[in-house]
């Protein structure tokens, strides 16, 4: 099995015991704080007024006639997410519950209820309102519920409808009210818009006699169709036409200068079909034909054949002559066709200059011919729009808000919700009660784990004692607190490096640890063994070993020291044959830091010698200098700690102080736990505990041994 794996897996588990054990332990805390919670939950609960509720709903849509038609086309409705909440505010506003109060009178109907028969301030009745109106909308509607909680059903149920009623009167006044402001207001811009048609007119009229437009210029609405623009373009059109006319008769000139005398005669019937050239060029062939048929025949020298040769010659100079002709005329047509573009031309020119000076002469007249258009638009969009605003302000509108129910007593009251309350109380009582436990667990920062101890202060834990401990040589072998020492014992043997290590000082930092309760029960488990043990009382200021061990302290260690008596003379017997006792001694005032004296440190040596384990119980590390020397004189430290009883800084100082001085700490023992609360010590120490608990009725005080009395008891739970 992987170790990592099953180390992080108890982690896991033991975090969630941890809380586990915080609930068990400030178990106290969360059971007060449930029960004060859910006590005074309950308690409010029933000590509170009884309230009814009663509910109206309406329905609400924007502004709307009950005849849809001309104005819903003219207005388009359209969707507005925040209207319902619009409608909220509305509802409770001073405009509608203002209206509310002045009908019903409630300033001076509330006045015996709520003022001590004295009138209500309209604030005030209106506070009140607001106090017990509530408003909720149907979910994917514009359905209102408006609801009212009142002691009195009736009175609930009135104000409801009320309100509803007050609304709904709003809306229609309002919207009429906005209506009839628009049509005056668009009256008044009528008759603007009218006089500032007339004044345009008027100034149109002046400019169109000043500038003599024509009839057939004013029809327009721009400069561009008047007399001088059409002439122009006709020119335009003209200069066009010629300009085509011209290149076509240059393109045919200089196509036929290029050809050849000859072949001009049959080219020029192409360009320009001429019957006469044609038919003498057809004449010319056939008399070439009969030539060469006549010098065959009849020879070059009879008179047909020269006759015949005299008429092709003739038609040859007729066709040449023709052919002149031709192109002299076609160059007449281009001379004309150029003369006629450039008078075009020259023409147009006048025509621009005419036309743009003509525009520029009407330009105001068709300017403020727009502007009248324009102001004739608008007049008639305000003519449009005050004719249906009229219609709208006569058309019924009762559904912009319909009472759909009305609201009606009720018959059993709503608050307080008496089941909800409590149950309430109990979940609020048992989070606070479970916070405040965490809260004061968060602000404790005791010892409270082994696994506290140990990251804290970086040594093992010896030992785990229970809580409320017997002493071990009043209670014999058979304790059932015996075990847990039992345990101590076997720890320290093995946690010294040397046997010869047999001196120990017991250790805490503060006071009320059980240091001295530690020494005499881990003693008397070393001297029940069969070991000679000495316990030594060190603590020269408050000395209490000898109340424990129901012995005198007329003598002890400070006798020792002072060298007033030997070792033997300050050695007492116990109960237990191998257990000595050394008690403290009378302390004189001027005899402080005795401790560090030469003679303790001989006496230990002496100790060492004489018995197998030497314990030394110490004042608090953290209030005097004894317990540092002690624990730089023995060989071994055992510290001492109270479960839950003193900071962690405080002991983890105790700690280095042993340290700081030399002293060789071994471990530490955990005090006073709480077995019944705390299950996580149950394996460090369950079977004794088991044993204790199912034998601790049964067991009796042993014969001869004398319980300590109740006075001695507290004395010692007092000193430390």
């Amino acid at each position: 099995m992987d170790p990592l794996k099953t180390q992080t897996q108890q982690e896991t588990r033991l975090h969630f015991l941890d809380y586990w054990r915080i609930i068990r332990i400030r178990k106290t805390v969360i059971l007060a704080v449930f029960l004060l919670v859910v006590i005074t939950s309950t308690l409010v609960t029933f000590i509170l007024p009884e309230r009814f509720s009663s509910t109206a709903r309406i329905i609400v849509n924007q502004d709307s006639s009950d005849i849809p038609g001309m104005t819903e086309m003219a207005r388009p409705r359209y969707y507005d997410p925040y209207f319902i909440q619009t409608e909220f505010e509305v509802i409770s506003s001073e405009l509608v519950l203002s209206n509310v109060i002045s009908a019903n009178n409630l300033n001076t109907a509330w006045a015996d209820k709520y003022n001590g028969g004295q009138p209500l301030k309209p604030q005030e009745t209106m506070r009140l309102i607001r106090g017990m109106l509530g408003l909720r909308p149907a979910r994917n509607t514009t359905i209102i519920d408006i609801s009212v909680r009142n002691q009195n059903a009736k009175e609930a149920a009135d104000l409801a409808n009320w309100i509803a009623e007050a609304y709904r009167e709003y809306r229609l006044a309002d919207g009429r009210q906005l209506a009839l402001g628009g049509i005056n207001a668009l009256e008044k811009k009528i008759a603007e818009q009218n006089a500032a048609v007339d004044k345009a007119t008027e100034k149109l009229n002046q400019l169109r006699r000043d500038l003599k437009i024509s009839d057939y210029e004013a029809s327009s609405s721009g400069p561009s169709p008047l007399i001088e623009s059409d002439l122009y373009r006709s020119f335009e059109k003209m200069k066009m036409e010629s300009e085509v006319l011209y290149e076509r008769l240059m393109t045919t000139r200089k196509e036929l200068a290029k050809e050849t005398p000859e072949s001009l005669r049959f080219v020029l019937p192409q360009i320009a079909p001429d019957p006469t050239l044609t038919a003498m060029i057809d004449q010319q062939r056939a008399a070439k034909q009969g030539i060469i048929a006549k010098r065959s025949e009849l020879g070059e020298s009879h008179p047909e054949y020269l006759k015949i040769l005299t008429f092709e010659r003739d038609l040859e100079t007729n066709i040449n002559s023709h052919v002149e002709g031709s192109l002299k005329a076609i160059d007449t047509r281009v001379s004309e066709a150029k003369a006629q573009l450039d008078k075009i031309i020259t023409s147009l020119v006048v025509a621009k200059s005419n036309d743009l000076r003509r525009s520029e002469e009407t330009l105001p007249y068709f300017d403020q011919k727009r502007k009248v258009e324009e102001l004739k638009q608008f007049q008639q969009v305000l003519e449009r729009k005050i004719n249906i605003e009229g219609i709208s302000v006569d058309l019924p509108k009762t559904a912009q808000v319909k009472i759909l129910e009305r609201a009606t007593p009720g018959i059993k009251p709503v608050d307080p919700n008496k089941p909800f309350n409590i149950f309430l109380g109990v979940v609020i009582g048992l989070v606070v009660g479970v916070g405040l436990a965490f809260f004061i667990e968060y602000l404790d920062t005791s010892v409270k784990t082994i696994d506290d101890v140990e990251r804290a202060l970086q040594s093992p834990v010896l030992g785990v004692i229970p809580q409320n401990v017997g002493y071990l040589i009043e209670e014999g072998v058979e304790s059932p607190h015996a075990e847990a020492y039992r345990v101590l014992r076997t720890n320290l043997l093995f946690a010294r490096k040397d046997d010869k290590l047999n001196t120990a000082a017991v250790v805490s930092a503060g006071a009320g640890e059980g240091k001295s309760t530690t020494v005499v029960n881990l003693a008397t488990v070393f001297a029940q063994s069969g070991q000679r043990v000495l316990v030594v009382d060190s603590d020269l200021r408050r000395p209490t070993l000898h109340k424990l061990l129901h012995l005198t302290n007329n003598i002890g260690l400070t006798n020792y020291l002072l060298k007033q008596n030997t070792i033997d003379e300050v050695v007492q017997t116990t109960s237990v044959p191998t257990l000595h006792f050394m008690a403290s001694g009378k302390l004189p005032s001027s005899s402080l830091g005795i401790l560090s004296s030469t003679q303790m440190k001989d006496l230990i040596g002496e100790l060492k010698m004489r018995y197998d384990f030497v314990f030394f119980d110490s004042p608090p590390i953290m209030g005097v200098s004894d317990a540092s020397i002690l624990a730089s004189e023995v060989d071994l430290t055992i510290q001492v700690i109270q479960y839950r009883r003193y900071p962690q800084p405080m002991n983890i100082r105790a700690k280095q102080l042993i340290e700081k001085v030399g002293g060789n700490l071994v471990g530490i023992v955990l005090n006073n736990i709480n077995m019944s609360q705390d299950e996580s010590y149950y394996y460090y120490s369950g079977y004794y505990h088991d044993y204790y608990a199912q034998s601790e009725e049964a067991m009796e005080t042993p014969a001869g041994v004398k319980p300590p009395d109740e006075k001695s008891k507290t004395e010692i739970k007092q000193k430390y």
